[in-house]
């Protein structure tokens, strides 16, 4: 099945690389850079490729919170808390909140969805999606590209002694998870806290 796999992406490297790039996985892009590192694909062309992935997948999200803004709405009712963030983070920040939410953990779809329902001009955020992706894309793929034989190494470890490298993993995912969860709660808390002191104060 490795060994298939492997096939595949050698193959078909820069087609799966793309798609993958849709779903904004960095796992890709790091398999990616162990290629470049292997010879099995060209550093630059990946770089560029997994770039235009990255864009594809936020203008798809972006075109679909411009033109199905009440189905979105409507549909994702229960994501709200996450929109109420991302409209709060592009409030706050403007513009390089688009150049950042690629790694922001939770954010990552809902923020170009959110900047879709708004009235934020297509061609700008089109040019600093496409921007911030190839950046995306270098800062993710050349430090594989880098360090490819030592990752190998580590993962070539942990494939041996998945029992060590299971509870490594997932001690990060839940320190990321627990981060990013706790950062949506503080912006939350500090809009609640702006509003009630803009309010008027109602007393007799």
């Amino acid at each position: 099945m490795d060994d298939l796999f492997i096939g595949l992406l050698k193959e078909y490297g820069y087609i799966i690389l793309f798609l993958w790039s849709i779903l904004e996985g960095e796992i890709g892009l790091i398999m990616a850079g162990i290629m470049t590192h292997t010879g099995d694909m060209d550093y630059f062309w990946a770089v560029f490729i997994a770039g235009l992935g990255g864009f594809t997948g936020d203008q798809i999200y972006f075109y679909i919170g411009r033109v199905n803004k009440g189905l979105i709405q409507r549909k994702l009712y229960t994501q709200r808390r996450k929109f109420a963030i991302a409209h709060l983070l592009l409030k706050r920040y403007g513009w390089p909140i688009i150049f950042v939410q690629r790694y922001m953990y939770g954010l990552r779809t809902v923020i170009p969805l959110s900047i879709g329902i708004t009235k934020y001009p297509a061609k700008r955020f089109a040019l600093i999606n496409l921007i911030s992706a190839w950046v995306w894309a270098a800062i993710t793929i050349t430090p594989a590209y880098i360090f490819g034989e030592e990752i190998l190494v580590v993962l070539n470890y942990a494939q041996q002694h998945w029992y060590f490298a299971l509870p490594l993993v997932a001690g990060f995912l839940y320190a990321t998870t627990t981060y990013f969860k706790r950062m949506e709660q503080h912006l939350l808390q500090k809009r609640q806290h702006r509003n009630s002191t803009a309010a008027p104060d109602r007393r007799p």
